[in-house]
């Protein structure tokens, strides 16, 4: 994990006040991600938690200006290096996509084009960012892939994406990512539907990866497990919202927002799971964004002992309690966690 860095500097990655959304033919303005901050510093990696629906990955394709119609920003800022990327026109995206901003997407059956061979593939992403001729850029494709612990890979490197595993195309994908060395990389459930032992392997990559470019890395999971052993800062997601953000020690030790406590408390081995025979589960469901409640999103299912009355009415901001760690819930920061759950 990387050390603590002083926030006077221009950051590598700056999400502020950002809303997205879509108009329904009726005219209704209807938000997915409602106002959401975040930041990244170079070598840091920060994790973006939270269930299916929460905003996670729809805020990093705007990031990467990939939101598709009827999907758009309706406000906000996102600044890559100090540099305004809302509104950015396509030319200006295409050239920092690849090259400064890797993505490794949810899904590799779906990331490689099927009739393409993989190598041609990777290839590509340097053919669009380098000036290397075609001797060099497949040499570079044997050497990535190698690097991402594909056996075999200049042979490897001519084979279609059916005729490699789930495991060895996500692999691919992260090659992909990393062939110019972004500057950003985000990885959106990188280790999704793979076994334990090969998503530890895929953590690696990405951390070996990363450590050669100085790479910062904004990860999606719903793993917490991934969290605690990857995240330097978190960002609990809950209704389009950030909820709670802090390190990675503050969030895990110190965590205060009554969803963040129902996430921890679902983990298999908590105190109290194995006395009652079953894991806990948060109960209800994430609401639809066009029926979200009034006020805080999270109040219909929220165990906390003293909600207050604003909850149902207030939509609350995030206030920072100490060291940036930063809870949008005014019952919690009323009083302790242990106290609030006492």
């Amino acid at each position: 994990m990387s050390d603590n860095r002083s926030h006077d500097t221009v950051p590598l990655l700056e999400v502020t006040d950002l809303t997205i959304g879509y108009v329904t033919e009726s005219g209704e303005r209807v938000v997915l991600v409602d106002s959401v901050c975040l930041r990244l510093e170079a070598g840091e990696v920060l994790c973006l938690v939270g269930e299916s629906g929460s905003g996670k990955s729809v805020t990093m394709l705007a990031v990467l200006g990939l939101l598709t119609p009827p999907l758009t920003v309706f406000s906000g800022s996102v600044k890559f290096r100090g540099r305004e990327l809302v509104g950015a026109d396509e030319t200006t995206l295409r050239r920092l996509r690849g090259a400064e901003l890797g993505m490794v997407f949810q899904d590799p059956m779906t990331s490689l084009n099927p009739v393409r061979r993989v190598g041609t593939q990777i290839e590509r992403a340097l053919a669009i960012h380098q000036r290397l001729d075609a001797k060099t850029r497949r040499r570079r494709v044997v050497e990535l892939l190698a690097e991402v612990g594909i056996p075999q890979p200049e042979q490897r490197s001519r084979a279609f994406p059916h005729e490699w595993s789930g495991g060895m195309r996500q692999r691919a994908v992260i090659a992909m990512a990393m062939a110019n060395d972004p500057a950003v990389l985000i990885a959106d459930e990188p280790t999704t539907a793979l076994d334990v032992t090969i998503q530890a392997q895929l953590m690696d990559v990405l951390a070996t990866a990363r450590a050669r470019s100085g790479a910062g890395m904004v990860l999606i999971t719903h793993d917490l497990g991934l969290v605690a052993q990857h995240a330097d800062r978190v960002a609990i997601m809950y209704a389009g919202r950030v909820v709670e953000t802090g390190t990675v020690w503050q969030v895990f030790d110190d965590a205060t927002h009554p969803y963040t406590r129902g996430l921890q408390r679902s983990l298999l081995g908590q105190a109290g799971a194995e006395a009652k025979g079953r894991a806990y589960a948060i109960p209800g469901s994430p609401p639809a964004p066009a029926a979200r409640p009034r006020g805080c999103g999270f109040a219909p299912r929220c165990e906390f002992p003293g909600k207050a009355s604003e909850c149902a009415t207030a939509t609350p901001v995030l206030v920072a309690s100490n060291a940036g760690h930063a809870i949008a819930c005014p019952p919690a920061r009323a009083v302790t966690g242990q106290e609030a759950w006492s």
